[in-house]
């Protein structure tokens, strides 16, 4: 049966309802999504569009966020951890308060000292991923092939680098790969100009809108009350918007390490919803393309996408096969494909209330999230070269540029509209 047949048949035969599902009955499907950012890859196998007959994959544009990781700092753990563990002496837990405050314990068992680590599952990721690129274009990838590897100077960006390149590595060990992690790198890896950062900044033009968006989405009073039975003591030691973020990030980043625990019994999924439409809102607005920020926050990808069409023509000047394999965070993943003007990640949304039904931050970058751009060469006319983009190992248009083949594009027609970007 013809791939693309199957495909399609597969399709028609998902549930209407599942297809036309908005993202809030997204997230109360699966509460895991109610963490954006934090949304563990989501490993699915999809079938590729069959590739054109007489054109071969000869080499792959990639970058990739780093994998599933703990939270940024040890702290993020430790505060609700001492704040229930006060309660706890003060008499002052509700038993499900002093479940809640168990799991913790276990949870910081795992967790002492690995703030902003790499967790098991994110090298299981990159490995994953790195499996499945090299099952499906083995082409790319045969005989003893150079590949470039770079991450920006994070550990974790780092690491999640040197898993996807070991699995490389198994899978076909004449594989040159050079690894680097490096402050040389890292204006195109990790760019950040002088006027985003003042936009991002705690004084930052946006930020009381959001101030008063998250005020109004976070309902902690319920929260405390099934963790504490002391009002008195609630008044004098607990502030529930604060605490009520902090199970937050505990429920979310669950997903991501090792310990079966989970927090979400502690919220009710309008709540996790909630919360959520405040995490999205501060990515939207702080990475992407609001309307307030004028494009500023695509063009700090401008530089990786000069560098990926650098190193393309290098590529596809030398004749061989090959990949360019880049490691960093959902800050430079998220402005990237909104540049390269990805399908549903580029939207321009003024609304806040608006903002989850048009960005969603588990669908674009959640853990290990990534962006591939593969190159296909005619076998019969080398200078006849298509590409297709990947988005989490999905195909995925460009709206904005014509194609009689879809998924697949013309890399001349590609390469004008990316140095036009680049020229504006």
């Amino acid at each position: 049966m013809n791939k693309i047949f199957k495909l399609t048949l597969a399709l028609l035969l998902l549930p209407l309802a599942a297809l036309a599902q908005s993202p809030k009955e997204e997230i109360f499907d699966d509460l895991n999504k109610a963490g954006g950012v934090y949304y563990a890859y989501p490993v699915t196998t999809v079938e590729q569009t069959e590739t054109p007959k007489d054109y071969e994959p000869f080499y792959i544009s990639h970058y990739g966020r780093h994998g599933s990781r703990y939270l940024v700092a040890d702290n993020d753990y430790l505060w609700v951890l001492k704040l229930m563990r006060n309660g706890k002496e003060a008499g002052a837990l509700t038993p499900l308060g002093l479940d809640a405050l168990a799991r913790i314990e276990k949870v910081w068992e795992e967790a002492e000292g690995r703030g902003g680590d790499l967790a098991p599952l994110g090298v299981r990721q990159h490995r994953g991923i790195a499996e499945r690129m090299f099952n499906t274009f083995p082409e790319v990838f045969e005989g003893k092939v150079d590949i470039s590897a770079r991450s920006t100077i994070v550990m974790r960006c780092a690491m999640s680098m040197d898993a996807f390149c070991e699995r490389l590595k198994e899978l076909n060990p004449q594989l040159n790969i050079t690894r680097e992690a490096s402050n040389r790198y890292m204006n195109y890896m990790n760019y950040h100009s002088p006027e985003s950062n003042a936009f991002n900044a705690p004084d930052g033009p946006w930020q009381e809108e959001y101030r008063k968006f998250e005020v109004a989405h976070t309902h902690g009073d319920r929260l405390v009350g099934t963790l504490f039975s002391d009002s008195l003591w609630v008044v004098r030691n607990v502030n529930p918007h604060t605490l009520m973020w902090g199970f937050y990030w505990l429920a979310v980043g669950m997903q991501d390490i090792e310990t079966q625990v989970s927090f979400f019994d502690l919220f009710e999924p309008q709540e996790l919803f909630d919360l959520y439409q405040a995490f999205n809102y501060r990515f939207y607005v702080g990475d992407s393309n609001y309307p307030g920020s004028n494009g500023m926050l695509l063009d700090n990808a401008k530089p990786l996408l000069r560098n990926v069409v650098e190193s393309a023509d290098a590529a596809i000047a030398s004749g061989k096969t090959g990949a360019t394999l880049r490691f960093g965070h959902d800050g430079n993943l998220i402005p990237f494909v909104g540049l390269l003007g990805l399908e549903d990640c580029y939207n321009s949304v003024e609304d806040p209330s608006e903002f989850y039904k048009y960005f969603s931050t588990y669908e674009i970058s959640p853990m290990a999230g990534n962006v591939q751009i593969i190159f296909f060469r005619n076998k019969k006319d080398n200078g006849d070269i298509i590409v297709k983009f990947m988005l989490n190992e999905r195909e995925i248009a460009i709206p904005r540029l014509k194609t009689d083949s879809f998924p697949f594009y013309k890399w001349n027609d590609v390469r004008d509209y990316f140095m036009g970007i680049l020229a504006d």
